[in-house]
């Protein structure tokens, strides 16, 4: 606030004979003030009211019944599904605001200077949207490995490859890559005789789009068609662009740390600021996107409320599933089953 203080005072200094611009610029950081006020009493009140943490991972005493409900009795249709996703990506990362991707900034320095704030430095918006990311690929891994029937667990990994498929189409990225890292788990991926019934040519598509070599190239060539379509769209429904999240922070904290606040001269970098208030500018225009889709309350229900495993329970079910296939695989086994008779 004090640099912006300053920048003010000296570009006031040209605008002294009718004050038209001081008087602007002065109007415009009350503003900014009062809005910033009103979020930090907001975040304080959320705080409050946010109800305590707890592990929703069950313990396993006995594999699922076959009877339990998953996502396949409430919704079979895969398009349906990655639509019901996008809604609650768009309502998710519609709360976001500039000043909470700036916050990310201030956190990176503060580590750098060895100050670290801890969650102070999270905004609730932001620790919302990546709650919902980690959520969204353990409810994956959770209906794999819940299921008894081999049969049945086939045709789960190939409706998640389908919902990630048509996630993909629409532009909604995020949850395609949560959908993706929820199958890539241990617990899920080590399930070799269930992949081997999974017509994996879909999958390994998705995989190709996701490849984190040479810095997701190939996402980010979907990326930018998934922009330049937003860009001439004439229905909301070709508008949509969901980003991996992730990998956006991680495109604004290398843009952050690759290029100094200031010039040698001593003047302030402008063309980094710029660039970050590009990409935040496009990320913002992105949120703003009205979803298309009818809203259906009863998938939303589930995806959001339904029981979510702990790692290890995902891991003891996925051994009784598919037995150890190895020493190592054994090894942990024999250790899980150790602690569960230990707390028994």
């Amino acid at each position: 606030m004090a640099e912006l203080k300053a920048i003010a005072h000296r570009v006031t200094q040209c605008d002294e004979e009718n004050g038209t611009v001081k008087k602007a610029i002065a109007q415009m950081i009350q503003s900014l003030l009062l809005s910033l006020a009103a979020r930090s009493q907001l975040q304080e009140l959320r705080e409050k009211l946010r109800s305590p943490v707890v592990d929703k991972g069950p313990v396993l005493k006995a594999k699922p019944p076959a009877v339990q409900k998953d996502i396949l009795g409430v919704c079979s249709d895969p398009l349906v599904l990655a639509q019901q996703l996008t809604h609650i990506e768009l309502e998710r990362v519609n709360s976001i605001r500039p000043e909470d991707l700036m916050q990310i900034i201030s956190h990176m320095d503060s580590l750098d200077n060895h100050r670290c704030r801890g969650d102070m430095t999270k905004t609730f918006s932001l620790e919302a949207y990546d709650n919902w990311f980690n959520c969204l690929s353990m409810l994956v891994a959770t209906e794999v490995c819940r299921v008894v029937k081999k049969k049945h667990r086939t045709r789960m990994l190939e409706f998640f490859i389908d919902v990630a498929r048509e996630c993909f189409n629409i532009g909604n990225f995020n949850s395609m890559m949560a959908i993706i890292s929820g199958m890539n788990l241990s617990p899920v991926a080590r399930l070799k005789k269930t992949w081997s019934k999974v017509k994996t040519a879909k999958f390994d598509v998705l995989e190709h789009h996701m490849d984190p070599s040479s810095n997701f190239c190939n996402y980010r060539t979907a990326l930018q068609g998934a922009t330049q379509r937003s860009q001439t769209a004439n229905s909301s429904r070709e508008k949509i662009v969901i980003p991996v999240f992730n990998l956006f922070v991680k495109d604004i904290y290398f843009l952050h740390k690759i290029h100094t606040n200031h010039l040698p001269n001593g003047h302030i970098n402008f063309k980094k600021f710029w660039e970050i208030s590009r990409q935040i500018h496009e990320f913002m225009t992105w949120t703003q996107v009205e979803c298309p889709f009818e809203k259906d309350k009863k998938i939303q229900s589930y995806v959001l409320t339904a029981p979510i495993y702990s790692e290890e329970a995902l891991f003891i079910a996925s051994f009784e599933s598919e037995g150890p296939e190895n020493h190592m695989e054994k090894d942990s086994w024999k250790a899980l089953r150790t602690t569960l008779l230990n707390r028994a």
